[in-house]
């Protein structure tokens, strides 16, 4: 490629009509802050989905055209102009695609859906879409939808014209009307109503008739194993390859797809060899990457994880379930969570996912050539398929380097449960016959994983929140220092090319609100005194609710106390999101107003009570060593192996939650003007120096909050140059563990980059030092006598412009920043 990736700066894209001030964040703003992206050192602008969405949306994932750039971002002649600044400035484009679904909660909206709906099975588009048109269906052959907010709510349907088009209406609804079907009935709604192709179904009853995004009902999956269809939804990406407006392609969601595997190498063949082809793959902590894909790797939640969990105080696990227990009634540890987690899929498989369960329980004895599975009943098969899917360890099993995941979740059913050996057997032999069946069993159990794992149980689990992340374990506390090695040392030889990410728009908590819960595992016993008093002078209406809400709230809560309103409604805006998607006292379709409130209320008065200067002097001391995690953890992610990705604002420190709030706007006319004041030069030591004159600081970094925001951005600024400046070291570069020999040699965690060309210590090029556990550091009195040794010749600090060679004292390179970048010089 001529624009070598090194480092991605994510845009949230977005239309005037998604803001209520009418903001727009599309191509233009987006080339607007090119200067300063170069300035920071951004290889590649990292693009939210371009294609036109529902207007007002927030997200675009909710594609309703692939074949268009969206007019409301600046449509394809915006595009062209901002890949032409991007590219005059040396930068490059990656976009993000959507193709597992497209958006018809909004029908007009999305024309191959409409004609759909309005022709059947006899439309162009009939073949886009996953419709199950069997009579077995729930809604007699026909398109089922859930519409309906009543049984029996046809006779509210009107007929009425819509843009010169006749449609049948149900309140702000509107569906068409096929040609011919109005005549001879004199207008009589019913039988024009029951002359159409689709059928409107109570929405409690769960007849939905086509795949879902989940269990979204206005995400409708599209068929991309058709040829056709995968032509026409990625001919607009073939256009932007031959105009070379874009470097690479970020794959939403794939494992929603009938064949992810085929589909990546057919849009590999499209996207070419030299471009970036990344995918949105949730790994478990077991689980690897396929080799055999045609990818260069995922979007980096696996290493979330790893760069979250090295910064843990592992020895906080017994103190932090017992304190779990005794207010949630679960310890939430590996053996817990796996419980919870098959429960909490069984519900969702039995609940918002039932259509997907029945449809697989239809294909299943459709794909049967034998009469043997006719003695299963339906109750015993539909039973046997949840409980099957809820054991499943995995999204899905069908990449071949899960050849034997499924036979073993078979195997230790049929022996725990040898009364479902007959219905197993059934299921066993539709997955044999290589048909409809075994795709769909792979869909629903990546879309029973998403909604019972992620979504569900990831707002009970409360031991810590900060681990319940897409692609987390909140069972297992922490990564050791050996764990982690190995796994940098794995994603260097086998993914390279991967992103590694902090933060992304679908993480629950910013990068910054984890390290401030992680730092709680530093004090455990403070922690769980803190906890007592705060519960009992102010009971929360429930008691792990409050338990998971007051972890994200230490999250957020400044150091100094000052509560703003914005603050106050972010959080909660939050915690409805939260109480909701745990399903445990209220639910998005059942909301309980009453629990709602008094969680609100118990809320308000943490904000503003008696226990509210307690939570100021609690989170105060976690502040410094909040601000240590976070600058070591951000750089030791970029220079790591793999590219990493910026999510925008976090260059700043950042107090997100989960989406929409971390979607917010963001100020980079503030960004922009720190950036040249580092660029200019700022003295650390000055502000160090003026840190330790002041008093009441404590700790071993007092002068990090003088540092502030400029600390972090000169952090990313520091290590995206370095990245531009040595691609040798970075671009398929090798990667060793660095330690340091002392008495606080645990709290050193050290990455060496250097040339594969070149093995050993002479072929090292930068180095990068981070601190962990700076509480306890800060106890036993920092660094001193503690030291690192380097490789050979002179080494310069990036972040302070020191010279360091041989065995030099930590006393001394970690006296300024609690991280360090070390490039050697004359190479």
């Amino acid at each position: 490629m001529r624009r070598p990736i090194t480092a991605t700066y994510r845009l949230q894209l977005r239309g005037p009509q998604a803001d209520p001030s009418g903001r727009a964040f599309g191509f233009a703003e987006a080339a607007a802050q090119v200067p300063y992206l170069q300035a920071l050192g951004v290889s590649h602008l990292y693009l939210s989905p371009i294609f036109t969405a529902a207007p007002g949306s927030t997200h675009n994932y909710d594609v309703t055209d692939p074949t268009e750039i969206n007019p409301e971002l600046g449509g394809i002649e915006g595009l062209r102009e901002l890949a032409a600044v991007a590219h005059e400035a040396g930068l490059g484009l990656i976009i993000d695609i959507v193709p597992n679904h497209l958006g018809v909660e909004n029908p007009r909206l999305n024309k191959w859906w409409w004609d759909v709906l309005k022709n059947g099975q006899d439309s162009e588009y009939e073949h886009y879409f996953d419709i199950d048109w069997h009579e077995d269906n729930g809604a007699g052959g026909k398109l089922g939808m859930p519409v309906l907010g009543q049984p029996g709510d046809e006779d509210k349907l009107e007929l009425r014209e819509d843009d010169g088009e006749l449609v049948l209406a149900y309140y702000e609804h509107v569906f068409p009307v096929a040609e011919g079907t109005c005549e001879g009935v004199d207008d009589d709604v019913a039988d024009v109503y029951d002359r159409q192709s689709y059928r409107l179904m109570y929405w409690r009853d769960g007849v939905i008739s086509y795949r879902r995004f989940f269990s979204v009902n206005g995400l409708a999956g599209i068929r991309q194993e058709d040829p056709l269809v995968f032509e026409h939804t990625h001919r607009i990406v073939r256009q932007l390859i031959a105009e070379d407006l874009i470097d690479g392609v970020r794959v939403d969601h794939p494992d929603g797809l009938s064949d992810p595997f085929g589909y990546l190498n057919r849009l590999r063949e499209v996207v070419g060899p030299d471009r970036w082809l990344l995918v949105e793959k949730i790994l478990e902590v077991d689980e690897v990457l396929d080799p055999r894909l045609a990818v260069d790797g995922t979007t980096g939640y696996d290493a979330l994880r790893e760069l979250d969990g090295v910064f843990i105080s592992r020895k906080a696990e017994e103190s932090m379930s017992m304190l779990a227990l005794q207010h949630s009634g679960s310890t939430w540890d590996e053996t817990a969570v796996t419980v919870a987690q098959q429960q909490l899929k069984r519900e969702v498989a039995g609940s918002e996912l039932a259509a997907e369960i029945r449809r697989l329980a239809r294909a299943i004895r459709r794909d049967n050539f034998s009469t043997a599975g006719s003695a299963v009943d339906e109750q015993d098969l539909t039973t046997t398929i949840i409980e099957l899917v809820a054991a499943m360890p995995v999204y899905r099993a069908d990449y071949l380097s899960l050849s034997r995941v499924t036979a073993t979740v078979v195997a230790e059913m049929s022996r725990r449960f040898p009364s479902r050996r007959t219905a197993l057997d059934l299921i066993v032999a539709a997955l044999n016959a290589n048909g409809e069946a075994k795709i769909r069993f792979a869909q629903v159990c990546g879309a029973v994983m998403a909604k019972g794992v992620e979504d569900t149980t990831f707002y009970r689990a409360c031991r810590l929140v900060a681990l319940q992340e897409v692609g987390g374990a909140p069972g297992r506390f922490g990564v050791s220092s050996a764990e982690f090695h190995l796994l940098q040392q794995e994603r260097a030889r086998l993914w390279p090319q991967a992103m590694t990410t902090l933060s992304t728009h679908d993480t629950k908590r910013g990068e910054d609100v984890r390290a401030r819960i992680i730092e709680l595992t530093e004090r455990p016993s403070e922690f769980s005194e803190f906890i007592h008093r705060v519960f009992a002078m102010v009971p929360a209406p429930d008691a792990g609710t409050g338990y998971f809400l007051i972890q994200n709230l230490l999250g957020v809560w400044p150091a100094d106390g000052q509560i703003t309103e914005q603050l106050r409604e972010r959080f909660r805006a939050y915690t409805v999101k939260a109480l909701r998607e745990a399903s445990v006292h209220t639910t998005w379709t059942d909301p309980v107003e009453a629990f709602e409130t008094a969680v609100l209320d118990w809320v308000e008065v943490l904000f503003d009570g008696p226990v509210t200067s307690i939570i100021t002097e609690f989170v105060a001391p976690l502040a410094d060593a909040t601000t240590t995690i976070s600058l070591g953890r951000k750089l030791l992610q970029l220079t790591g192996p793999g590219v990493p990705d910026v999510y925008q604002g976090t260059e700043f420190f950042d107090d997100s939650l989960v989406d929409p709030d971390n979607r917010r706007f963001v100020d980079y006319t503030a960004r922009h003007q720190t950036l040249d004041i580092l660029r200019e030069g700022v003295d650390w030591n000055d502000l160090a120096a003026e840190a330790d004159c002041q008093e009441g600081t404590s700790g071993v970094y007092p002068h990090l909050e003088l540092y502030g925001d400029r600390a972090k951005l000169h952090i990313v600024h520091e290590g995206m140059q370095v990245r531009h400046d040595h691609p040798e070291y970075f671009i398929s570069g090798d990667v060793q563990a660095v330690f340091a020999d002392g008495p606080a040699y645990s709290h050193l965690i050290g990455l060496a980059r250097g040339s594969v060309n070149q093995p050993g210590e002479e072929g090292i090029g930068v180095i990068t030092l981070a601190t962990r556990r700076p509480l306890r550091l800060a106890e036993r009195g920092g660094w001193a006598g503690t030291t690192v040794t380097l490789p050979q010749g002179q080494w310069l600090d990036r972040l302070t412009g020191r010279i360091y060679e041989a065995t030099v004292p930590l006393t001394e390179v970690m006296d300024l920043f609690p991280t360090a970048l070390l490039v050697r010089q004359g190479v």
